[in-house]
């Protein structure tokens, strides 16, 4: 029989933390996260990490494990997040993927292969220096000629995506788009259940501008600084993430601290949407509203979809056998 595994995703300020922890809790689980941020030591305010009080005792992965200066992809966390895997299976627990990532989530349910079939280093400098000094926009036009559904799917701004994109389209001749849907067309080696948290737009977007207000409230501006004074800057995979680029523009005096924040509501809003766009396309997914429930509320629903998926008997505190 397949392994099982829980994916609790949605949309950025969903409520997915609280969730999650309660669903471990109840099922045994041990949390992976599949946050491109939260994986990097000392973004914390800007990343919203979970807090050691919020994880409640529940084993947490990928959090806390590189420095900012070290890149960090898809690829990377594929491997690492199987490796996670192996041991929480070999403790006899369940693996609760939790983040909005969709494309890393993608990749770990379906075990996508990204080999590289021996990337032409000379294409890719070429390519960089093309977004250097004419711009992202530019770039991301050059997808949409040879690969018009990637380049609906790949935001102009992840510069690292656009680049493989057309190096794959260079060294194949193929759209990365045809390759990656028949990726996704394989069976998952899984036994999941795939949970797309949701809420009311308007209430998702209050949350989002709170969130944001919060961070700032906290500390994110310092935060910032205190990144930018160690050396780091927008060039790097760390400081590409919503409120880092946003207040670093600030603080470089291209904008004023206003625009900034104004800047950053309405991307985290634009972010949220493109997350819930991407999970609508997914398939087998179960969609669990948030709106007017308490936690235990959620989890008593949660459980019924455990149990439809085949991840749990009625007894909701029992997760059938992993073998």
């Amino acid at each position: 029989m397949k392994k099982p595994l829980l994916i609790l995703t949605g949309p950025t300020a969903v409520g997915k933390t609280a969730l999650s922890v309660k669903a471990a809790k109840a099922f045994h689980g041990e949390i992976i996260s599949a946050d491109s941020m939260q994986v990097y030591r000392g973004m914390d305010i800007g990343s919203a990490k979970v807090t050691a009080e919020e994880m409640d005792g529940i084993p947490h992965h990928l959090i806390d494990v590189l420095s900012p200066e070290e890149p960090f992809h898809v690829v990377r966390f594929q491997q690492m997040a199987k490796a996670a895997m192996d041991g929480i299976y070999s403790r006899g627990h369940l693996p609760i993927v939790t983040g909005g990532t969709g494309f890393y989530i993608q990749a770990l349910l379906y075990d996508i292969d990204f080999t590289e079939n021996d990337a032409d280093n000379e294409y890719r400098e070429q390519l960089e220096e093309l977004a250097k000094t004419k711009g992202a926009s530019y770039l991301h036009g050059l997808l949409a000629e040879r690969d018009p559904r990637a380049a609906e799917e790949i935001h102009e701004n992840n510069v690292k995506r656009v680049i493989r994109a057309l190096e794959f389209y260079e060294k194949t001749g193929k759209p990365i788009s045809e390759h990656n849907q028949a990726e996704r067309e394989k069976e998952s080696p899984y036994r999941f259940a795939y949970v797309v948290l949701n809420r009311d737009r308007a209430e998702l977007y209050r949350r989002i501008d709170l969130r944001v207000d919060t961070m700032l409230h906290d500390g994110l501006l310092e935060e910032v600084k205190r990144l930018r004074d160690l050396g780091l800057n927008r060039n790097m995979v760390s400081m590409q993430g919503l409120g880092y680029k946003e207040l670093l523009a600030y603080l470089d005096g291209e904008i004023s601290y206003e625009e900034a924040v104004r800047i950053l509501k309405r991307d985290t809003r634009h972010f949220a949407k493109r997350q819930l766009t991407w999970f609508k396309r997914e398939r087998q997914t179960d969609w669990l509203s948030l709106d007017h429930k308490t936690v235990e509320e959620a989890l008593a629903e949660l459980t019924e979809i455990l149990v439809k998926r085949g991840l749990a008997s009625q007894d909701p505190f029992a997760i059938l056998s992993q073998s």
